[in-house]
């Protein structure tokens, strides 16, 4: 494909206008003011006035299957939340259940430009499954409540993720990949998490948990573990001496923050989780001036009720101005950047996540031309605190279209809706 005469964000997250970008394969070949000298040989050209190429988005946590649950564990706390709704119906889904949730997950990440989620979940073979049809991306991890104090070893889930790794981890061309996974302090013992540190390490894999989601949990976790935060606590055993996501960090202090500095944790922040289950506002501001590396993510549908990235987009760039009483906090560069660059590097994909000529073709084109997008002081601006995730109107991902003008060429979206529908009555209704 080539685009013909389209507005750009550069892999400086500068705006430019008038470019022409050419995809081959898999990959951005072209970046110009001109058009090459060899257009014919990209194929389809795409009208690009009135447009706006950018990086595709990158959602740094999720648990895709829990579509299934939108709309019904409302106006909870976290740990009731949990305890009372999620995990009793979650108790019910079949492997199946999983595979159609996961589905309608990546139809309305592809809808909303998302190409690629980190994905914290069960059913490992079915959404990987789901991913691979659906031409998308995934660092799919196995969720694990470690609640008894036994190693690691003596748990299936142990022989699980061995066959996991082999089978998935660098599959779909690469598309594929397997993360190991802590859900968190409270539902994990030591020995667990150190085990499992050492088959990251081993394997040269990723981790991905939840950390200081709630006041709460850190004051627990102090009481167990002689004052620790939960940063500490796993900075103390070695978590974070692999590379590391660590979901919703909202309770975190100024020690806390030093240490994702100094081991270069990957923050994926959730706005629209965090305010939903009241658990309060990451101080995502400070860890930046840190250099803390934050992304960016939408949580489950059970506690955001959508997968459309632009509206965490929107929050994460707004709500700190009004938390902090200060105007200047976080910019649209750097909110653009958490949800796309961040998000990829995060993944362990260093080759995505930025219009640049070399890099994978992951790229959202959005409709610049309704009234909201007029007057264009800033582009970026209005991409941030304008644009909406219906704005899209092509998703491609590894040069490969997932999402065009209401068409899902590699999803079949009514299908996975009647499923859905249909699942989720017959779980309630066993509940």
């Amino acid at each position: 494909m080539l685009f013909e005469d389209i507005a750009i964000v550069d892999e400086r997250f500068d705006t430019q206008a008038h470019k022409w970008v050419g995809v081959k394969g898999e990959k951005i070949d072209y970046i110009g003011d001109e058009a090459p000298q060899n257009a014919q040989d990209y194929g389809e050209v795409f009208d690009g006035r009135g447009k706006l190429l950018m990086p595709a988005l990158y959602n740094a946590h999720s648990h895709a299957p829990m579509t299934l649950l939108r709309g019904y564990a409302e106006n909870l706390p976290l740990q009731a939340w949990l305890e009372q709704k999620c995990w009793p119906f979650e108790g019910k889904m079949t492997p199946e259940d999983n595979y159609w949730g996961c589905n309608l997950a990546l139809a309305e990440m592809a809808r909303f430009g998302v190409v690629s989620m980190s994905d914290m979940y069960y059913a490992t073979p079915e959404r990987a499954k789901s991913v691979d049809e659906a031409g998308m991306k995934a660092n799919l991890c196995e969720g694990l409540l470690a609640f008894e104090p036994k190693p690691y070893s003596e748990y299936p889930i142990a022989a699980q993720n061995e066959r996991y790794v082999h089978d998935y981890n660098g599959a779909a061309n690469g598309r594929l990949r397997m993360d190991y996974n802590i859900h968190a302090e409270y539902t994990s013992n030591e020995q667990v998490c150190r085990d499992i540190v050492d088959i990251v390490k081993e394997k040269g894999l990723r981790l991905h948990v939840h950390a200081s989601e709630t006041k709460n949990e850190v004051e627990e976790c102090r009481q167990r573990h002689d004052g620790l935060s939960p940063i500490q606590y796993f900075a103390s055993i070695g978590v974070f001496d692999v590379p590391c996501t660590a979901a919703h960090c909202v309770w975190v202090s100024e020690e806390d923050i030093a240490i994702l500095a100094e081991k270069q944790v990957f923050v994926a922040n959730n706005p629209a989780s965090n305010m939903k289950l009241a658990s309060g506002f990451a101080p995502i501001h400070k860890m930046l001036e840190a250099g803390v590396p934050v992304c960016l993510g939408t949580d489950g549908m059970a506690s955001n009720n959508n997968h459309n990235m632009f509206k965490d987009l929107y929050l994460m760039a707004l709500i700190y101005k009004g938390y902090e009483l200060d105007p200047t906090v976080l910019t649209p560069k750097q909110v653009v950047r958490a949800a796309t660059r961040t998000g990829a590097l995060s993944q362990g994909r260093d080759d995505c996540g930025l219009l640049k000529e070399g890099f994978k073709a992951d790229l959202c084109v959005l409709d610049v031309e309704g009234p909201q997008w007029c007057p264009e002081n800033d582009l970026l601006t209005n991409v941030v605190y304008a644009g909406q995730g219906s704005d899209v109107v092509l998703t491609l991902c590894d040069g490969e279209v997932v999402y065009r003008e209401g068409e899902w060429p590699t999803i079949d979206v009514e299908r996975s809706k009647a499923e859905v529908a249909a699942r989720t009555a017959r779980i309630q209704s066993e509940l």
